[in-house]
């Protein structure tokens, strides 16, 4: 956590904080008082995450969320943050089908929302996509591993990546986002040994959650965090608090 000053965190800072191998910190917030909190705490990344589709809405998966509905959580928390990069997530088919919509669902968030980066869940299957956001000025942070968004496909929320042709793919995924000019990947629920390899061949930042401790830093949901889902406590998570107790 670059914690120690007031400096704003960009994406070439993020970059700095892996050369001078300093963790990344990163949390989710979807409403202005949390992202207060975080902010003032010191976080480095706050992720607009399409997770407020299960945390605050009540859904089985993220992929209800619209891209209006980023839009909203996104004003709310940068209406809050004066250090933290904020990552808005783009929302399931925002991005996956016409790079041209993906485009200008891009733009249409960063305009409304004036958030830092956006995220997108996907490798060589979204190449096109990512490539043209990144070529209309806009920053990208990839997405890799588990993709809530992939769901259905899956049929699982299991540890991804553990055969070594999915791994293979991972890790050339990883370099493809790279390559196209991505600012930093989140690799979610893959081996550590993994999550290593990735974090040790990219130059950009890699941060994980449920993917070990050899990346570049951690990102978790705020509710799980505080114990607010009763009943949600995979081996990876951390919990500072039962509040759904309190």
């Amino acid at each position: 956590m670059a914690g120690d000053n007031k400096r704003k965190v960009t994406t070439h800072r993020l970059l700095e904080m892996k050369q001078r191998g300093e963790k990344i910190s990163m949390l989710t917030a979807y409403d202005y008082s949390m992202a207060s909190v975080i902010d003032h705490a010191g976080m480095d990344v706050i992720l607009v995450g399409d997770s407020a589709s299960n945390v605050m809405v009540g859904n089985t998966t993220t992929l209800p969320m619209t891209v209006d509905q980023m839009i909203y959580h996104g004003k709310s928390v940068m209406n809050a943050v004066k250090r933290a990069m904020v990552v808005i997530d783009m929302p399931f088919g925002s991005y996956q089908g016409n790079p041209v919509e993906a485009v200008s669902n891009a733009v249409k968030i960063m305009k409304e929302t004036q958030a830092d980066c956006l995220k997108l869940e996907g490798g060589r299957e979204i190449l096109e996509s990512v490539q043209r956001i990144l070529s209309a000025g806009i920053p990208i942070m990839g997405h890799l591993g588990l993709m809530p968004q992939s769901i259905n496909k899956y049929g699982t929320y299991a540890v991804r990546a553990q055969d070594e042709e999915e791994a293979r793919k991972l890790l050339d995924d990883a370099h493809l986002l790279q390559e196209a000019g991505c600012c930093s990947i989140v690799l979610e629920k893959i081996p550590a040994v993994l999550a290593k390899k990735v974090s040790e061949e990219l130059t950009i930042p890699v941060i994980g959650i449920g993917a070990g401790p050899y990346v570049d830093g951690q990102v978790l949901v705020m509710h799980d965090m505080l114990g607010l889902n009763k009943g949600f406590s995979p081996r990876f998570l951390r919990r500072y608090a039962n509040l759904f107790e309190v």
